[in-house]
């Protein structure tokens, strides 16, 4: 490419005009932060000027600093460095260069190198103080990536304690910078301690830092103007929940593709939540025959990736299907137009589970209108939203930060090597979840990588610089010792991005498939086990090759795919209780799809699972079969022995129990087992099942109503007798018969009346009064003893109408507090009337009950005047 056209590139990226306010901010302060939407030339022009790799009729061109530039996706970092190396006219490897993981283009004479966080967090950890490195850019920090997050929290360790003279800015595609800001200023005097809050959503609502805030450098923005047309639905589309999203919405976005492209001119790009979904809108897309169809993800070969972002010859119109690393960092040539399906993918960690995964969410306003930008980056363009304008007012500002939901074991490992185990004196915009920092720690403790203390300890010290997840690290370095440094690097590859769904779900499957595989993901597969191999040779921890135990490499590919998978992931191991389900050792259950091959195993070590919303069990999607010996080695932490006493099945079940975490591996009766345990079983089993397991007899549940409804009356003293407050004070009127109880059987003997004595108010003399306050019988004008129902929510008096003759007044219990409601009843002993005034019901409503029933019973009397009539219990002959 000739010189002036690199030189007119330069001229046309609007940063330039903020490049001398920000060469200023950093020499009064050493930090920045710069704001410049995307196109501006952040990423590729400020490195150059920083280094001072361009200078003339632009700006710099002074001294030559070394600059590091860290992205947050290994695309966005090898475009970058492609994208500056194009404008001084060379190749990545010369003045400018990259690094991710597994691949590296820089040499001594390289002045700016652009790498992922990730690797800048791994070379923090091994020189702190950045030796050589002049100007860090933590390019994209407004994604809130946790790597992201951490570096910068680190380096403004190293700058307020070793290095006040490292430059550090923070590169936002968006305006919203003022808690980057607090957050880099807080270390101008040294106070890098605690949080600056966000909001906890990537807002700028928080208090200040303890210094004055860093400065902010804007940059013009592109203006070309992107026109939104909303294109909702025609029929609703559910939410997403997981992984799974509507295939009706896909249906809708291809359809939206086909009329975006019958509209407007110029190639699309379309934004879908992951690779799955792009794979089936291309294959929606698949007939179009005026357009080429590419696909850009994380995933996508490196040779894909740079035909996109080379543009095209002018020839087909071009649909880019990409996931959110499109949003930013990367400029796509020739596009007009963007599709926006709404959504995004966040990690999530289930610590009860202890499963994490990414689940589908909706994308924020702050992602969609970078989404949109990318229409404006070369021209006029428009954007295609497929979600209706009324709801766009209530998406979330911004994205969650992902310190908030995600796994913080490779987080908590990293603070721990930094010397911060709880991460309490980091200056991060948000404070990692207590609960799941615990969870953290707890894993690490268990993989001997922290120790009581949540200090690092040597081992490791050793997870953390081989660029894994520590629980990838653990499986790696023990394994190597079983099985050999190729085949634990081999396996430990495939666990690290999980293969493509057409793999299928049985590991060892896997890694033949991908041992013998001619694909993008096999390549990749081969070139991270290389690195990894060669981490463990260099660390001294390759192992040997000669193994030890079960699954050494005279063992075939099965038993090394599950102790690999068991040693990464030990509260997985799981063992089979049905035809495809199994119970994992963290207690959650799991199941296998249909048709899959690793049916059938008495064991399998699950490496990769997720839980759908609102099932019980997790569903399988990579896992290895094993067997008991493998999984007891490699969860030995979760081992455990003892006497288990508990409510089960209806009775106390008192047995000495082996357990693999939630699996229960061998199981004997306990003949003695002890008294305490079984009292709290026995409670256990009244709070499941009720107080009915006691033996209540009509007597007992009689004085238990009437000490209900004293309680209900007068309170005080007379105490609660529901299950729920009996349950609360089991100890009080049960704890004689706890005690002498073994199980169910002795419960049924329990007399509930005599044991409910127990809580009468004997201190206070109340009890003496229970007879009175709540009589168990009521004696009525005919001389008759009529029992009181005080079952109802009022206690009721039943008697045969001619028994209450001259009766004026039902009687008042309760201190004279409450009346007696009365049924009278018919000869035949059936409800005639209800009342709670005798004398009303003798003047008004008598005559009618007289005159209907005296018929019916005429040898019963039915005096005109009832209040003067003699009571009886006979009949006239009788009388």
């Amino acid at each position: 490419m000739p010189a002036d056209v690199r030189a007119e590139a330069l001229d046309r990226l609007p940063v330039r005009e903020a490049v001398p306010e920000l060469l200023r901010a950093l020499d009064d302060r050493g930090v920045a932060v710069l704001c410049a939407p995307p196109g501006t030339g952040k990423t590729t022009l400020v490195p150059l000027v920083l280094a001072g790799l361009v200078g003339g009729g632009l700006v710099g061109g002074g001294p030559v600093r070394r600059v590091l530039v860290a992205e947050p996706r290994r695309i966005a970092a090898r475009a970058a460095a492609r994208r500056m190396a194009w404008l001084l006219g060379e190749r990545p490897g010369g003045r400018v260069g990259f690094t991710v993981r597994g691949e590296r283009q820089a040499g001594p004479g390289t002045v700016v190198e652009v790498v992922t966080t990730g690797v800048l967090l791994q070379r923090l950890q091994r020189d702190q103080e950045l030796a050589g490195v002049d100007v860090v850019v933590l390019d994209e920090c407004h994604e809130r990536h946790l790597d992201a997050d951490t570096a910068a929290a680190f380096l403004l360790d190293v700058r307020a304690a070793l290095r006040p003279d490292l430059r550090l800015i923070a590169a936002s595609a968006t305006t919203d910078a003022a808690g980057w800001a607090r957050l880099l200023g807080g270390s101008e005097d040294g106070g890098n301690g605690g949080h600056i809050g966000t909001g906890g959503n990537g807002g700028t609502d928080g208090g200040e830092g303890p210094g004055e805030p860093a400065p902010v450098v804007s940059a013009p923005g592109v203006s070309h103007p992107v026109e939104v047309v909303w294109a909702p639905p025609e029929r609703p589309i559910r939410p997403p929940h997981g992984m799974r999203v509507d295939p009706a919405l896909l249906d809708h976005v291809s359809a939206v593709v086909r009329r975006a492209l019958r509209e407007r001119e110029g190639d699309v790009l379309c934004f879908l939540p992951g690779v799955g979904e792009i794979a089936r809108v291309a294959g929606k897309l698949g007939g179009l025959a005026d357009a080429e169809v590419l696909q850009v993800h994380g995933r996508a070969p490196a040779a894909v990736q740079e035909a996109v972002l080379a543009g095209t010859d002018g020839g087909r119109r071009r649909v880019v299907l990409a996931t959110s690393v499109a949003e930013s960092s990367l400029t796509v040539p020739g596009v007009r137009i963007v599709v926006d399906c709404g959504l995004a993918r966040e990690p999530r960690m289930d610590h009860a589970r202890g499963l994490s995964a990414l689940t589908t969410v909706r994308a924020s306003r702050a992602a969609a209108r970078q989404r949109a930008g990318r229409a404006g980056r070369e021209a006029p363009g428009v954007a295609y939203r497929c979600w209706p304008e009324a709801e766009d007012a209530r998406l979330p500002r911004f994205p969650s930060p992902e310190i908030a939901g995600a796994d913080l074991t490779a987080f908590a490992l990293q603070t721990a090597c930094w010397g911060d185990p709880d991460a309490s004196g980091l200056a991060l915009l948000d404070p990692p979840p207590a609960g799941a920092m615990a969870a953290a720690r707890e894993t690490l403790t268990a993989i001997g990588a922290v120790d009581a203390a949540g200090r690092a300890t040597e081992r490791g010290t050793r997870m953390a610089r081989l660029g894994l997840h520590p629980r990838l690290a653990r499986a790696l370095i023990d394994g190597a010792k079983e099985v050999g440094a190729r085949r634990a690097a081999e396996v430990v590859a495939l666990l690290s991005e999980e293969p493509p769904r057409e793999y299928g779900d049985d590991l060892a499957a896997a890694w033949r498939t991908a041992r013998h595989g001619g694909d993008p993901y096999a390549a990749r597969w081969r070139q991270e086990a290389r690195r990894l191999e060669h981490a463990l040779t260099a660390a001294g921890t390759s192992g040997t090759d000669g193994g030890r135990g079960g699954a050494g490499p005279g063992r075939g590919d099965d038993a090394v795919a599950g102790l690999m998978a068991a040693l990464a992931f030990p509260e997985r191991v799981a063992r089979r209780r049905g035809e495809r389900a199994y119970l994992m050792a963290a207690g959650t259950g799991a199941e296998l799809g249909d048709g899959s091959r690793l049916g059938g195993a008495p064991w399998l070590a699950v490496a990769v699972a997720d839980r759908p919303v609102a099932s019980a069990s997790a569903r399988v999607r990579l896992a290895a079969v094993t067997d008991e010996d493998t999984a007891r080695s490699a969860a030995a932490a979760l081992a455990s022995e003892g006497e288990e006493v508990r409510w089960a099945d209806g009775d106390v079940l008192a047995r000495r129990v082996a357990r693999l975490g939630s699996i229960e591996l061998v199981s004997r009766p306990l003949a003695d087992p002890d008294p305490e345990l079984v009292r709290q079983a026995l409670l256990g089993g009244l709070r499941r099942e009720g107080t009915g397991l006691l033996r209540w007899s009509a007597q007992a549940t009689a004085v238990r109503q009437r000490m209900g409804f004293l309680h209900r009356e007068l309170g005080g003293a007379w105490p609660d007798v529901s299950d729920e407050a009996l349950l609360d004070r089991a100890d009080d009127w049960l704890g004689t018969e706890l005690a002498r109880a073994r199980g169910r059987a002795d419960l049924g003997r329990v007399d509930a009346g005599q044991a409910l004595a127990r809580l009468m108010p004997w201190a206070t003399g109340e009890a003496a009064r229970f007879e009175e306050l709540a009589p168990e019988r009521i004696e009525v004008p005919s001389g008759s003893r009529v029992r009181v129902d005080y079952g109802a929510d009022r206690p009721v008096l039943a008697a045969k109408l001619q028994e209450l003759f001259g009766w004026q007044e039902a009687p008042r219990i309760a201190g004279g507090r409450v009346p007696l409601l009365v049924h009278l009843l018919s000869p035949a002993g059936r409800p005639a009337a209800v009342t709670a005034d005798l004398a009303s019901f003798w003047k008004d409503g008598y005559r009618s009950v007289r005159a209907e029933l005296r018929g019916r019973y005429p040898k019963h009397p039915w005096p005109e005047d009832p209040t003067t009539a003699e009571p009886t219990r006979r009949t006239n002959t009788r009388r």
